[in-house]
């Protein structure tokens, strides 16, 4: 068994040696056991992101500094766009939420790119310094792991509860759900009535798969953009050590590209549907009053 750089020989058009599991840095048994390769690099992206927003907003002065000027640019473009979805009493509560799912999501995504992740570890030997694969990668993003993105979606998923609840009440929640709309009346308003709490018990499931949705969806990209990296990085494995390696550079490149684009635009995703749904919940009611006003 020897660690470092990844020269893989074998060629996997699938899975391209790419596990969707994350791997044990300590024994199952042990006290750590629970600490992965995507725990690892999760620890480093939160510290990053801590220290950066510290680094910004300890010594603020009214002419900002670059760091400064950055993160405040970053937070009142996120507040603003937050604000637009979910309106301004809803922000205040829901922003610290969504603009940190945001930013730890993107840069979860764009570490993953980084030379190294998920290219160095254990695996075959092959000759000095030097693997077949690395089966079990010392680095692998936290969004590439199934366990990390759906602790994502249940934190969100609480919030929204939290906030629902809190704006709209229990019952407030009940009647927006399976209540009849349209003020019908008669056999008319009953045939209704019966047809919403039909649609309600809909839109319950709906809720209830929320988190599996909003973590598959973020998994299953950023795991199939790490295969697809890995399978470019592989098509001249069997052309001879100089071809092997300028292969493993030119051939990938383009690709980085596309999945820069990808982690942005799943981080966008991931964090407008939570505002959607925040909106979804707390605002429709208000309409509702409105138009029986009307």
């Amino acid at each position: 068994m020897s660690i470092f750089t990844l020269q893989s020989h074998s060629f996997s058009p699938v899975l391209a040696n790419v596990h969707s599991y994350a791997s044990e840095l300590f024994a199952k048994d042990s006290v750590l056991g629970f600490f992965t390769n995507s725990v690892l690099v999760a620890l480093v992206v939160l510290s990053l992101v801590l220290w950066f927003a510290r680094k910004a907003t300890k010594n603020m002065t009214l002419v900002p500094h670059k760091a400064q000027n950055f993160f405040e640019f970053i937070v009142e473009f996120l507040y603003g766009q937050v604000e637009g979805i979910v309106g301004p009493k809803q922000a205040k509560l829901a922003f610290p939420l969504l603009g940190t799912l945001f930013i730890y999501i993107l840069v979860s995504n764009w570490f993953g790119l980084l030379p190294g992740v998920g290219t160095i570890g254990w695996g075959e030997s092959t000759g000095l310094l030097s693997i077949k694969a690395a089966h079990d990668p010392l680095l692998r993003p936290p969004t590439a792991d199934l366990n990390a993105t759906i602790g994502l979606s249940v934190s969100a998923f609480l919030v929204w509860l939290f906030l629902t609840i809190k704006e709209v009440g229990v019952w407030g929640f009940i009647v927006h759900t399976f209540g009849p709309k349209g003020g019908l009346k008669g056999l008319m308003g009953i045939a209704v009535g019966l047809v919403f709490l039909f649609v309600g018990a809909i839109e319950i499931v709906s809720i209830i798969i929320r988190p599996v949705t909003l973590s598959i969806r973020l998994f299953g990209n950023i795991f199939a953009g790490e295969n697809v990296l890995h399978t470019m990085s592989d098509l001249m494995a069997n052309t001879g050590p100089v071809g092997s390696f300028l292969g493993s550079i030119a051939l990938p490149l383009p690709f980085y590209f596309m999945e820069l684009l990808v982690g942005l635009l799943q981080a966008i995703v991931f964090t407008l549907l939570c505002s959607v749904y925040i909106q979804l919940s707390t605002t429709h009611d208000d309409h509702g009053h409105e138009e029986e006003h009307h």
